[in-house]
């Protein structure tokens, strides 16, 4: 059994090359046993469960050549696909994960989630995202035509974008003493969102922090626990 965890992707109809680059790893794995495990921001904006395009069409068919021959995908929301549901993931038989899921790995305890929810210092978006991710609101905004979802998901990216620019490097980073509050009850917490791979050392945890896509490159987790137990963090070219 393989584990293979990724964050960040963003993939849209804009980029390609992220899109042929996703479609090469599920090629790569297809024949490994995998557990594939998405945590946020698979895609640069999901705009509803009824959103139909060529472009996807080509990924939901290389999902279903992927768990049909044995392999599971897994998914976390992210702050640019929170809309996600299980019902575009029973196309490949996907499961939909909690924000914050705990698995265990040979006798490891590993917290996943994408990892925004960590950013505190970032008291206007973690305000915004409590509104935005509001089961009653997002049901509305679920109902609304797709052309209405789509102005409504380019104005929050341009919206997004401007703030960023505003806003510190250090304000837009996970809280430390959010990380240790939490990371004492695991081995390891993984997650992404800050788009600045690396791995920490927290009290003799490891917090490890998936890298976000590029065009011709990404950062991956691959864990075999079989025999000799292995974590291999790397950069990932396609």
């Amino acid at each position: 059994m393989t584990y293979l965890f990724i964050s960040d992707l963003h993939l849209s109809p804009d980029h390609p090359r992220l899109v042929r680059g996703f479609l090469a790893l599920l090629q790569q794995y297809q024949d490994k046993n995998t557990q594939l495990y998405i945590l946020g921001d698979w895609f640069n904006a999901w705009i509803g469960d009824d959103y139909t395009a060529p472009w996807l069409d080509e990924i939901i068919q290389a999902l279903q050549s992927f768990t049909n021959d044995g392999n599971q995908v897994y998914f976390q929301v992210g702050n640019r696909d929170f809309a996600l549901g299980q019902k575009f993931l029973n196309k490949f038989n996907g499961i939909l994960l909690p924000d914050v899921y705990t698995l265990d790995i040979h006798h490891k305890k590993f917290r996943l989630e994408h990892g925004d929810a960590l950013c505190t210092d970032d008291v206007a978006y973690q305000r915004f995202r409590k509104v935005i991710r509001n089961p009653v609101l997002l049901g509305f905004i679920k109902r609304t035509p797709l052309s209405f979802r789509q102005k409504l998901a380019n104005g929050f990216r341009k919206k997004s974008s401007q703030t960023k620019q505003l806003k510190s490097y250090d304000i837009m980073d996970v809280n430390a003493h959010a990380v240790e509050c939490l990371i004492d009850q695991v081995d390891y917490l993984i997650h992404g969102h800050t788009h600045r791979p690396e791995i920490h050392q927290v009290d003799n945890k490891q917090r490890i922090v998936l890298g976000d896509w590029r065009a011709d490159s990404a950062w991956i987790l691959e864990i075999n626990p079989l025999e000799n137990y292995h974590l291999d963090f790397k950069q990932w070219h396609y």
